[in-house]
């Protein structure tokens, strides 16, 4: 199983600069998007479809904003829309497929970018999100956890530690929240293969932080330890430019 998780800024915007003839290099089985930033209607779900893809999409009520999406090769046997959480569903935010025993889950995180109104409902979201796939984890728990988390875990996952620590992305609180994930027993896949630091997920469209790798890893795939030992291989794409965020991509053998 390869699983891709990516926030694309846009799926129209993103057609327009290659993504559909990137979706026919066959990158992934299963590709979850985050930020559609459309309608229903108004994805390109015929040339996915012509690229060898389903689409299972969940868009905000407001028009051009947030929206998640899950495109795939293998069916899944079920798929829900939302998490059952008023405003997080009215954001588009949560999508969940389950492929036989495993479940899989892609969330757009709220930004506090807009301010302190903004931060606070983050910090909701992060606590209602933790207890809904806590709750998922009851019946299901092969779990993969996927999307665009607007948080930097550690200083090895942003470009300067010392100059953003005050900044939403890499608040305290934010990054406790992390730390409680995963003592929580969800793995960090991509650092789970590796530690290196400078490996980034978004950088800021201003100036030149993208050419210079002034980034944030900010994107992940984690997965519950009932499927560690099923972990084959994880990186990160910088090379694919179709947003300001790159794909992550997770292999699991599955038998």
């Amino acid at each position: 199983m390869r699983i891709i998780s990516f926030n694309v800024n846009g799926i129209r915007s993103a057609a327009k600069k290659g993504f559909i003839d990137w979706l026919k290099s066959d990158p992934a089985d299963i590709i979850c998007l985050q930020e559609i930033k459309a309608n229903k209607e108004d994805v390109p779900v015929a040339d996915i479809n012509a690229a060898g893809y389903e689409v299972y999409s969940f868009s905000a009520q407001k028009k051009g904003y947030s929206g998640v999406a899950i495109l795939t090769k293998m069916k899944p046997e079920n798929v829900y829309y939302g998490n059952s959480i008023m405003q997080s569903d009215a954001e588009g935010r949560v999508i969940r497929a389950d492929f036989g025993d495993t479940t899989l889950i892609n969330a757009y995180f709220p930004s506090g970018t807009s301010g302190d109104e903004r931060q606070t409902y983050k910090y909701q979201w992060l606590d209602e999100f933790f207890e809904y796939i806590n709750e998922v984890r009851k019946t299901r728990p092969n779990l993969i956890v996927c999307g665009d988390y607007n948080i930097c875990h550690k200083a090895i996952d942003i470009h300067d530690p010392v100059r953003n620590k005050n900044y939403t992305g890499f608040l305290p609180e934010e990054r406790a929240w992390m730390d409680k994930l995963f003592e929580n027993g969800l793995i960090d896949t991509f650092r789970h293969f590796n530690t290196t630091p400078h490996q980034y997920t978004w950088w800021s469209a201003r100036g030149t932080a993208r050419a210079t790798n002034k980034g944030w890893r900010i994107d992940y795939i984690n997965v519950t330890e009932p499927l560690a030992g099923k972990l084959k291989h994880a990186e990160i794409l910088p090379h694919i430019v179709f947003s300001d965020h790159c794909p992550v991509f997770l292999e699991l053998v599955m038998k």
